[in-house]
């Protein structure tokens, strides 16, 4: 497959070979598209990740959130990261 790159990308690839980051364009191409391969797969992922939390919200697993319950969530989370760390320094002691 032959792929055309446009000015403005041939010379981003030239300075990225300018500066020891590659020593072929192919290299460019290849580890962009490394990178295009890792974010598609994580978009895959969070979609996924939607898709359940709109089934479980279907189901009614959900609970209602306001401002007040926020900071309820939060301060609960606080909480339990307060102990874990406190039951981690314990363990080390």
């Amino acid at each position: 497959m032959d792929v055309e790159l446009t000015p403005d990308q041939r010379a981003f690839v030239q300075k990225a070979i300018d500066s020891g980051r590659f020593t072929r364009a192919e290299e460019a191409v290849e580890e962009a598209l490394a990178l295009w391969e890792r974010r598609e797969r994580r978009r895959l992922e969070i979609v996924a990740m939607i898709e359940e939390a709109e089934a479980s919200l279907a189901r009614g697993e959900g609970r209602p959130m306001s401002e007040a319950s926020m900071k309820a969530l939060a301060d609960e989370v606080k909480q339990r990261g307060r102990k874990r760390l406190a039951a981690e320094r314990n363990a080390s002691r």
